[in-house]
């Protein structure tokens, strides 16, 4: 494996969430495929509070987990490098057990997520206002990055794909600002999500208008394809890695061990096989 720093899939997941497909072993080879030196494996994470149980693994299920990335890593090693993270859902009050949570194995890339179009989520947070709600879910993403519990705010427009005809971004401005004044403060990194390409409001998560004040703050971008199929790992990475560069950045940034580490956007796209 070559010693220089390249890309690796940031955001993937595995059958536990019940809602991908593939073992992490089949990541890796479409990973080795496409040029990447590695993958983090961020699969939905369990609460032990009943949070949206049908998208997620159970706390029992948490060593099975652990397991089955750790599995991959002994089966790519010398090949893909192939580390253990997770993608943890953030509303307020769940703190004390996320960074329980996060202390019972070792971490490689902890995301942190406000996943708006969940029944749960909308039953506490959306009164019937669409603007109220992506305000309420923009206050969240700021707290999340203030708590300190994650290294990267995952797909961090999301709600943009709630009520697709009432996202106005210019208007949510107003409100997005100030997130991303704290973010920036709280020193967090943030996502550049392509799975966006393939929603309601097809654009990456975030758009161009939002990746552009990311920059303006010295924001950190990670990119993930949030691949919950191998066929997506790096899916319009290309596209994320060009995205950043109009949006003023030169680095891309990865998590290992928990610790940010930069990469030039020109060497990552280089080191890129086409899809």
């Amino acid at each position: 494996m070559t010693p220089d720093l390249l890309l690796y899939e940031m955001h993937m997941h595995t059958p536990l969430c019940k809602h991908a497909q593939g073992t992490p072993e089949e990541y890796a080879a479409v990973a080795q495929q496409r040029g990447l030196q590695g993958i983090v494996v961020t699969c939905h994470n369990p609460t032990d509070d009943g949070w949206s149980p049908a998208v997620r693994m159970s706390v029992a299920e948490f060593d099975d987990y652990v397991a089955l990335v750790e599995r991959a890593r002994r089966s790519w090693a010398g090949q893909i490098d192939v580390r253990l993270g997770i993608e943890s859902d953030y509303v307020p009050g769940m703190e004390k057990w996320l960074e329980k949570l996060h202390g019972m194995a070792e971490l490689n890339h902890v995301l942190g997520a406000v996943h708006p179009h969940l029944d749960d989520y909308k039953e506490r947070f959306f009164d019937g206002n669409p603007t109220a709600f992506q305000r309420t879910y923009f206050e969240h993403l700021a707290l999340a990055a203030e708590s300190g519990l994650f290294d990267t705010i995952a797909h961090p427009d999301l709600v943009k794909n709630s009520t697709p005809k009432d996202w106005d971004v210019a208007r949510a401005m107003d409100f997005i600002l100030p997130c991303l004044d704290r973010i920036a403060a709280a020193g967090t990194a943030m996502e550049l999500n392509t799975s966006g390409l393939n929603k309601t409001f097809p654009e990456m998560c975030p758009g161009s208008a939002m990746l552009a004040e990311m920059h303006r703050r010295d924001i950190p971008v990670v990119i993930g394809a949030d691949a919950h199929q191998p066929q997506r790992v790096a899916a319009d990475f290309s596209l994320a890695l060009d995205a950043l560069s109009s949006a003023g950045y030169a680095q891309v940034s990865i998590f290992l061990n928990r610790e940010r580490r930069e990469i030039s956007i020109d060497r990552a796209r280089s080191s890129l096989q086409a899809k």
